[in-house]
């Protein structure tokens, strides 16, 4: 017999799937402790748990993959064969319409770009040294590392006004902050700078730099700071609006003690969530103004599942010893906010907990 831990490990399924699948008559335990409510599974149980894996990671639709379960042992197996071709079909179909829809996107980016355009008047900005090295180390956690989305791989400097905001993401995950900036009162100017040269800039936002002049000359970026400076071409790729990503509804918000909640996310309970195998998802809920780390078990309606590496470094990028955190609908992202500073704050999309 195999404990439900055993059983997530051993079959590829995280420990709330397998008490959603219990719930939902798919995959029940062979016995369950009458006291304690504890789950254990059946040696045959643990082929079972393994294609259910597979059929769910191909997308099957719960209801097929019950009757697949139910068929599998038996002798004649041509309704699972039917169910899986059926399944496939649907998935070939889905397959077409989705290249069909991404070709009609592709047209309408086609139509509205045009290479034609002429690079902008070159800009230039002065920007406090200190405000740009903590605005850079609140958002470069967030940058993308995806080949496929080179978009992503670097910080969005976006100008407008008397600020300069800077933004990344790798889509799990998004970060903005802002500083003051003066020298540019044209309309707003948005270049995306790569990690690498955004390190270096990095570098040179020291203890003794009180000014930083950054220079955007078609597709090269500079910042200098005294006799120093560090250059480097400036990503070919647009940048997501960030602006759309950003409006959300308030939540229930939660200041925390930084030093002791990431001391109790490090230690406490965490789970998989459906899909995420490998993951380590901690589960939040706010209640009376204070943020808890759900522990395992514990259903709680509006918990919310967040990668605990992803948030970890969330507070850690925050640079303070106390921060606002955010929790939405469970579908919606968590946020960590500087109190007093609604300018500063990183977004991190939410983990499902069950099937």
């Amino acid at each position: 017999m195999r404990t439900i831990g055993e059983m997530a490990r051993d079959g590829g399924l995280g420990v709330s799937a397998l008490r959603f699948y219990d719930r939902a008559g798919v995959l029940v335990p062979a016995w369950v402790d009458p006291v304690s409510g504890y789950r254990w599974y059946g040696p045959e149980q643990l082929d079972e748990a393994r294609l259910l894996a597979r059929l769910r990671g191909a997308g099957m639709p719960l209801a097929d993959v019950r009757l697949v379960l139910a068929g599998w042992s038996g002798t004649d197996s041509s309704v699972v064969r039917e169910l899986l071709e059926a399944h496939l079909r649907r998935l070939e179909r889905g397959l077409a319409d989705a290249r069909a829809e991404f070709s009609a996107v592709r047209a309408l980016l086609e139509h509205r770009e045009n290479p034609m355009t002429a690079h902008p008047a070159t800009l230039r900005l002065s920007v406090p040294a200190a405000g740009l090295a903590a605005a850079l180390d609140a958002v470069r956690f967030a940058a993308g590392t995806d080949p496929d989305l080179p978009a992503l791989g670097g910080v969005l400097f976006d100008a407008e006004g008397e600020h300069l905001h800077v933004v990344a993401t790798d889509r799990y995950r998004l970060a903005v902050a802002r500083t003051g900036a003066t020298g540019h009162d044209g309309p707003r100017r948005q270049t995306v700078v790569p990690s690498p040269l955004v390190d270096a800039m990095r570098s040179l936002l020291g203890d003794d730099a009180a000014e930083a002049r950054l220079t955007v000359d078609g597709g090269r970026v500079t910042l200098e700071t005294g006799d120093r400076q560090t250059s480097g071409r400036a990503l070919a790729h647009d940048f997501p609006d960030y602006r759309r990503l950003v409006s959300l509804p308030e939540g229930r918000r939660a200041l925390v003690d930084v030093p002791a909640f990431r001391a109790a996310l490090s230690a406490g309970p965490v789970r998989a969530g459906d899909g995420d195998a490998g993951r380590d998802v901690s589960v939040l809920t706010v209640s009376d103004g204070a943020v808890a780390v759900c522990a395992d078990g514990d259903d709680e309606p509006e918990r919310v599942g967040v990668d605990r590496d992803f948030l970890l470094e969330a507070l850690a990028a925050g640079g303070a010893d106390r921060l606002v955190l955010e929790l939405g609908a469970p579908t919606a992202p968590v946020a960590v906010r500087h109190p007093g500073a609604e300018h500063r704050f990183s977004l991190l999309m939410p983990v499902r907990l069950d099937g």
